[in-house]
């Protein structure tokens, strides 16, 4: 069998231009089209052709680079700087600029503000297109890790430990130090031992530097190399990363706003991220969804007193598991007495409150009743009896527990996975996002911003089309709404 060969002296007629190599339907069109009907005075990056001095690389330019190398799974810079040199549609969309690896970090860096508000711009983009409704709100969490090890987090009682290892070796280092001092006053072991004894007594100063610092700012722990994230626990394993949060619109599954905070849960996170939401759609979702994680009675409340449905399980809801014979759902509660009624008939009434865990703690009044009840050790084993648990706002935990028993909500609950799920698979798996380049929360936030655009960008594609959707990202062209439906249809 014959074998094809290649030439590599074989003459060639090359285009003339290079925007010749780039077809129509290119995706990296699109993404140099979503750049460019960016307002960069929002973003806070000055466009000036007048500037005095050495001459800069265009930011749209860098901009364009960034987003679409994140597009790619192309973050370092080092990489970046390799592709505007091979890949011909890096060189196209920069225009054939050369930026080397070091301007590219600088820019990444310096314009971290700008960064986290390019999917700010995307989704106001997606809005005048149409794409996003902002009826229905799905919010969810993952967590990445950091640009920083787990080992370098310490702990108040690492530091304890550290110290007394250190000192144990300042005094080993000291002895020593007195027996050559005694029989070789002129060798070099002196020397070496007084080097060593000096790097002990620095990295002593610094522990305790570490001890002050966690008291001062009341924290658990400190990471060294990025002191503002926090030791998240995931399936594999715990870690020093960032918890990254999104809301996600319904009609197209299109993100609306990311964040990124240095928590290991999403407890505290419901309102906060509901209402970046509604500032980015300028009005009040109707329906905010999400899931188990989510579910704390302060937060959810602060979203129902807005006039928007919540729909949030709790742990047991998520769980379908059924309640016990004595759960506290089986006991009944009295509303004018403000008693508890066991399933045996007797009542417990209001004991004491516990501001910590915010709830008021009911008991029987009688001593001994629950031990001499037949369902002593089933319903408790407790000596001093049964105690039941009432948030201070109750009211609120069991509207959300209707709430989201009901069969619309179900529907909807329902969605949540494929909405609000896809994303973060989207950005794991087909961007290969195992962790965060950029330290400190604010780098985080930039580049989870630019990663959830570039989801977006990949759903407008899916949606238009490369061709209609350059289109309809020129700023000089106006749609209706009934043209676009029309263009989604096709």
């Amino acid at each position: 069998m014959a074998y094809r060969y290649g030439n590599r002296e074989q003459l060639e007629l090359f285009p003339s231009s290079i925007e010749d190599y780039v077809s129509k339907d290119d995706p990296v069109r699109a993404y140099d089209a979503l750049v460019e009907a960016m307002d960069f005075d929002e973003l806070g990056i000055v466009l000036d052709d007048n500037k005095t001095g050495n001459p800069e690389y265009n930011p749209k330019s860098m901009l364009k680079l960034l987003i679409y190398g994140y597009s790619y799974g192309i973050r370092s810079s080092r990489k970046l700087e390799r592709a505007v040199y091979h890949n011909v549609s890096f060189i196209w969309l920069v225009g054939g600029i050369k930026p080397d690896h070091k301007t590219i970090s600088s820019f990444r860096k310096n314009n971290r503000p700008a960064l986290k508000e390019v999917l700010t711009q995307c989704a106001k983009l997606c809005i005048k297109l149409d794409l996003i409704e902002g009826n229905t709100l799905f919010l969810d969490g993952t967590k990445i890790r950091a640009n920083a090890s787990i080992k370098n987090t310490w702990t108040k009682e690492k530091c304890e430990k550290y110290l007394k290892h250190i000192d144990k070796h300042i005094e080993s280092i000291l002895s020593e130090c007195d027996y050559v001092d005694q029989e070789e006053q002129d060798q070099r072991s002196l020397v070496r031992l007084k080097e060593e004894l000096a790097d002990k007594e620095a990295l002593k100063s610094a522990v305790k530097e570490l001890m002050n610092e966690l008291k001062d700012k009341g924290a658990k722990s400190i990471n060294t190399t990025d002191p503002q994230c926090t030791r998240i626990n995931s399936l594999q394993g715990s870690h020093a990363g960032y918890s990254a949060q999104i809301a996600v619109d319904e009609k197209h599954g299109l993100i609306v706003t990311s964040d990124v905070v240095s928590e290991n849960t999403d407890s505290n996170q419901f309102a906060v991220q509901v209402g970046h939401a509604n500032d980015v759609l300028e009005k009040k979702c109707k329906i905010a969804c999400a899931d188990a994680g989510y579910f704390d009675t302060e937060e959810l409340k602060k979203i129902d007193e807005l006039d928007i449905k919540v729909i949030v399980p709790s742990q047991r809801q998520a769980s379908e598991k059924d309640f016990g014979p004595f759960d506290k759902e089986r006991f009944k509660y009295d509303a004018e007495k403000d008693s508890y009624i066991c399933p045996e008939g007797n009542a417990l009434t209001y004991n004491r409150s516990n501001n910590y865990h915010k709830v008021k703690i009911y008991t029987i009044p009688e001593s001994g009743v629950c031990k001499r009840c037949c369902r002593f050790g089933a319903c408790t084993k407790s000596e001093n009896g049964r105690e039941i648990n009432r948030l201070f706002d109750e009211e609120t935990r069991l509207k959300m527990k209707y709430q989201y028993e009901e069969p619309d909500s179900q529907a909807i609950y329902k969605l949540r996975m494929q909405k609000a799920e896809l994303p973060f698979g989207h950005i794991k798996r087909n961007l290969g996002v195992g962790a965060f380049l950029l330290r400190g929360v604010e780098g985080a936030i930039a580049e989870m911003s630019i990663l959830a655009s570039n989801f977006n960008i990949a759903r407008m594609i899916t949606i238009f089309g490369v061709e209609t959707l350059v289109d309809r990202l020129k700023p000089d062209m106006e749609y209706s709404l009934p043209m676009l439906s029309e263009a989604m249809a096709v």
